[in-house]
C-alpha cells in the first residue's frame, strides 16, 4: 500500500527512477481498486466511479511508468511504443519487467543501491 500512496504523492514527477517493486506494487493496488470500483459500478448500474478513478490515476500511472523506463536506462518517450498495436504493449511490458541499470545512469542514482554511510 505504501508504494501506491507514494505513486500518488509523486503525482506528476516524471524525473528520477522507480524500482520494479515500486512499479508493480502500485500497479497491483491500482488494479484491485479498479476491480472493486467496477463491481460497485455494476451494482449501482452507472459506470461513473471506475471512470473517475481511471482519470484520477492517469497522470500518476504515466509518471511511474516513465520513472520505471528511466530505471532501465530508457527515455520516457518509449512509453509511446504502447500505441503500436499488440507489439508495442508487449515491448513496453518487457521493458518494465527488466532489471534496473546497475549504478547511476543519466536519470539518477540506482534506487536499489544501499547508501554508504561515512
Amino acid at each position: 500500500m505504501n508504494y501506491y500512496v507514494e505513486m500518488l504523492k509523486k503525482y506528476a514527477v516524471f524525473s528520477g527512477r522507480a524500482r520494479r517493486k515500486e512499479y508493480w506494487m502500485a500497479a497491483l493496488f491500482s488494479i484491485i481498486i479498479s476491480i472493486v470500483l467496477a463491481i460497485i459500478d455494476a451494482v449501482i448500474g452507472v459506470q461513473i466511479l471506475s471512470g473517475l478513478y481511471a482519470l484520477a490515476v492517469l497522470v500518476p500511472g504515466l509518471a511511474i511508468t516513465v520513472r520505471r523506463l528511466h530505471d532501465t536506462g530508457r527515455s520516457g518517450w518509449w512509453l509511446l511504443i504502447a500505441l503500436v498495436p499488440l507489439v508495442g504493449g508487449i515491448t513496453l511490458l518487457v521493458f518494465v519487467c527488466l532489471d534496473s541499470d546497475s549504478g547511476e545512469n543519466k536519470h539518477g542514482h540506482n534506487p536499489k543501491a544501499v547508501p554508504a554511510f561515512a
